[in-house]
Order: structure tokens, then C-alpha cells, then sequence
């Protein structure tokens, strides 16, 4: 019995930032140039191990290429237009960490356009059917007119406003727990209460103040309607499966149970992993299926059974597939016997507990937390 959907397109192998080790221009230190974070063996493993412990309880699809009017709604169209004018001059370095190559634009759309074609399975099939965007690049870190954090389009806002403006949901809340603030999410929703942005990150701060100006902080809440409905949860290094648990339990619950959106999209990145080479949050194979089995049970109590899991960062090729085959079994209710083969670091839950204390008191003048 087929229990989701997955949205999958070759573009996202053809993709190839430039390597080196994050600087615009080679430096010519190193002998050997540091691979780029974003590969293509990160979802080529993630697709793999889905079909081969789930072959017949995931179908796969091929995902659409989002138009410019889907595109529009998000990004100004100038931006649009630099992407894939650059991509046709033959990409590099756009910002020390964010490159494209010739076949980036042409994934980036299709990515975005998993992401639509996504959020309107969901509408239409609910938890008995969950989709998934099997996408790359990534897209939570796009702005309105700035790439950023080795994405283009923010899929995540892309799929929002298909929704939206079919007219067929009011309000949808977007779940970020990428292990780096979703800043280009919160960017775009910022001023809406039609979009409550909940982030649960590592607590980074900003890495570019030109492209990467939120900082992820509590105090960041929104401004005028959408005053109180953007969420910033800024956990340490070493938060693991028992603090992400807790900010579910304590925060994330509470808030989703009170908003009461229409639509529940998961920005699913993996790289809280425990091994994650741009994360120390240190989440196991079993943590993630912990946060997919609560996304899950939060769109049945709180979004009309209609939860949407997309895509997001993961940077350790092999571990992102156990990360997300974790993430899959939650949240589309399937069960494997693939232990995690990567439990190295241990957790630090007092010091998560301690920060997420203080970031429910934060927010307690305006949410009803117990």
C-alpha cells in the first residue's frame, strides 16, 4: 500500500557548486580543493535508501518545473532573471558559499516546483498520502531578491503561495528545523499573519551581513500584521534527540495546537545530524523519526491532516539518508529496522533545557504555554 509520494527530478544530480573552501576565488593554499557541502551524493543516497527499504510504500513522481508566475509570487523578477542569466554564462561563485554551474537554474526550478506540486498532493490527499519534495538545491535561505546559504528560490514560500493563491487555505504554518535559521522564509512572511514561521536552528547568528542579515535571534518576531507569528528557536551544539523532543513538547505543540493552520509544511533539513559536517546538534537516525511521527500527528490535530515534508539541507552523504529515512518513517507512518550506524557524539540536554526555558518565557506574553 502506498503511504506518500515523492517529487524527484534529474536536474537536482546536474547541479555543481564550485568547490574550494568557501571563497569567492580559489585561494591556492591547499593542494586539493575542499568539496562543496551541497553534492549531488546527498539526495542521490537519500532517493536510494528510500526505494530500497520502502520500494512499495513511496511513489515516485517526476517534479514539474515551477513557471515564472509561481516564481513571481515569491522573488522579484529580476532575481528570476540574474539566475538564470548567470547559470547561462556558466555559473561560479555567487556569494563565498553559494555557486551554480549552467544546470543550476533548471534544477532550482524544478525544486521549486516539486515543492508546489507538493503542497497540492497534500491538499488533495491529507496523511493517507504524505508528499515528499526529494529536492536540491535547497531553498529556506532565498530572500525575495538574494541568494543565500547554497539556495536559489525558497521552495518552502514557493509552495506556500501555490496554496494560497488557489484559494483553498487561509492560514499555513511553516515547521523549519534545518539545523540553520530558515532567515529567507522568515524574510519573506515576515510582515503576514497568514504564515506563522516557526525556525528551530542552531544558535549561529548571522554568517553575512550583506546576505544573510537576520540573525535568527527571539527578538526577530515579525512587524505589523505579522507581528508575533514568526518564531525563532536557537538551540546549542549538542541539543540531540531528547532537546529537539522538548522544543516540540514545550514550544512548537503548544503554538501550532493555537494557531490552528490549514496546512503544515516541514522544511526537513538533516543536517542536526549527528555527524553533520555544518551542524553540532547531534540528532540520530531515531530523533528524526521522532520529528516526523510529531509533524505527523500535529497536521492530524491541527492542519486537516495535510503536512507537506520538503527537503532542506544535510550535509554528511551518507548520514542524510538515514537522517531522512528517519524523518520519512514519522512522518508517513512506516516502520524499518535500520538502526542509525553513526551515534559518535553524545547530547547535551541540560544545556538545551536551559536555553529553551528561557525562549518559552520569551514568548509567553503571547502564546499560552503550560
Amino acid at each position: 500500500m502506498v503511504s506518500g509520494t515523492a517529487f524527484w527530478h534529474d536536474s537536482f544530480v546536474a547541479h555543481e557548486p564550485p568547490a574550494g573552501e568557501g571563497e569567492a576565488e580559489w585561494s591556492g593554499r591547499l593542494a586539493v580543493k575542499q568539496p562543496h557541502p551541497d553534492r549531488p551524493e546527498r539526495v542521490q543516497n537519500v532517493r536510494h535508501i528510500l526505494r530500497h527499504e520502502f520500494g512499495d510504500e513511496i511513489e515516485w513522481k517526476s517534479a514539474p518545473s515551477a513557471t515564472d508566475d509561481q516564481l513571481h509570487r515569491v522573488h522579484e523578477p529580476a532575481h528570476v532573471d540574474s539566475i538564470e542569466a548567470f547559470c547561462a554564462g556558466g555559473g561560479g561563485r555567487i556569494t563565498g558559499g553559494t555557486g551554480a554551474n549552467e544546470a543550476t537554474a533548471r534544477a532550482a526550478r524544478h525544486a521549486a516546483g516539486a515543492a508546489a506540486a507538493a503542497a497540492e498532493h497534500a491538499l488533495e490527499h491529507g496523511l493517507e498520502n504524505v508528499p515528499y519534495a526529494c529536492v536540491r538545491p535547497s531553498g529556506h535561505h532565498a530572500q525575495p531578491a538574494q541568494v543565500d546559504g547554497f539556495c536559489f528560490f525558497n521552495n518552502a514560500a514557493v509552495a506556500v503561495e501555490q496554496v494560497l493563491a488557489d484559494a483553498t487555505v487561509d492560514r499555513i504554518a511553516v515547521l523549519d528545523w534545518d539545523v540553520h535559521h530558515g532567515n529567507g522564509t522568515q524574510e519573506i512572511f515576515y510582515d503576514r499573519a497568514d504564515v506563522l514561521t516557526i525556525s528551530v536552528h542552531n544558535d549561529h547568528d548571522s554568517w553575512n551581513p550583506d546576505a544573510h542579515p537576520q540573525r535568527g535571534t527571539v527578538d526577530e518576531r515579525g512587524v505589523g500584521p505579522g507581528e508575533g507569528y514568526n518564531l525563532n528557536v536557537p538551540l546549542p551544539p549538542g541539543t540531540g534527540d531528547q532537546g529537539y523532543r522538548t522544543t516540540m513538547d514545550r514550544l512548537v505543540t503548544p503554538v501550532l495546537e493555537q494557531y490552528d493552520p490549514d496546512l503544515l509544511v516541514v522544511s526537513a533539513g538533516g543536517d542536526p545530524g549527528v555527524v553533520d559536517p555544518l551542524g553540532r546538534n547531534v540528532v540520530t537516525k531515531a530523533g528524526f523519526e521522532s520529528l516526523g511521527r510529531r509533524a505527523r500527528e500535529l497536521a492530524a490535530r491541527t492542519a486537516d491532516g495535510r503536512l507537506v515534508v520538503l527537503q532542506e539541507g544535510g550535509y554528511h552523504p551518507s548520514h542524510l539518508g538515514y537522517a531522512m529515512l528517519g524523518t520519512l518513517e514519522g512522518a508517513l507512518d512506516l516502520e524499518s529496522a535500520v538502526a542509525d550506524p553513526f551515534p559518535w557524539l553524545d547530547e547535551d540536554f541540560d544545556a538545551a533545557a536551559d536555553k529553551l526555558a528561557e525562549i518559552v518565557d520569551y514568548y509567553a506574553d503571547w502564546w499560552d504555554f503550560e
